[in-house]
């Protein structure tokens, strides 16, 4: 299974494209067809729609579907957005060795029907840039969403309890605690 995570990997950083999201079919040897969705730097309105595209530019029955991840979070609103679509689309959700998946990144992560981690998790309260006034707004539903993704509620109340300049790396025994996978797990074939 390394060596299909190694080539989605390989694939997708050596694409050309500049995408935030990426979404490219593979063809493993073993495994068979496996639908690889890349995503980076800054989560950003628009995403949520270049995700779907690529899904639905990449049809077909895979054997897996992975979503590698190596963002350093952006917008909560878009990362759930995307997140629902991985669940229901049946991702599992990966952030691999020398990746960094934090802030709203972590909504992304806890979408995966499976989810391994060979980098670093890292929480911080979300920014908003209308204030902490603009949660009132609905804009997003953290709490209702991991309640949906099966994650526990202290992941939230505890990405609440630091500040959005600052982020908290979690250790392997939180991410099982807030069932993120662990450093020792690994995505296993069907």
């Amino acid at each position: 299974m390394r060596r299909v995570t190694l080539l989605c990997a390989t694939l997708l950083c050596s694409a050309t494209a500049l995408a935030k999201v990426e979404v490219q079919p593979v063809q493993h040897s073993k495994v068979g067809p496996v639908l690889a969705v890349r995503i980076s730097e800054d989560i950003a309105p628009g995403d949520y729609e270049r995700l779907l595209k690529g899904l639905m530019g990449n049809p077909g029955k895979f054997a897996r579907k992975v979503a590698l991840l190596d963002s350093i979070g952006g917008s909560a609103a878009e990362s759930i957005k995307m997140g629902r679509l991985l669940r229901e689309s049946g991702f599992e959700t990966l952030v691999p060795s020398n990746s960094l998946c934090q802030g709203s990144c972590v909504y992304l992560l806890a979408a995966g029907k499976r989810k391994t981690v060979r980098g670093y998790v890292g929480l911080h309260r979300p920014y908003y840039p209308g204030g902490d006034s603009s949660l009132a707004s609905g804009a997003y539903n953290a709490r209702g969403y991991l309640r949906d993704m099966d994650i526990p509620l202290a992941l939230a109340d505890d990405m609440q309890g630091i500040e959005p300049q600052k982020m908290r790396v979690l250790t392997p025994q939180e991410l099982e605690r807030y069932r993120l996978g662990s450093a020792s797990s690994s995505i296993s074939a069907r």
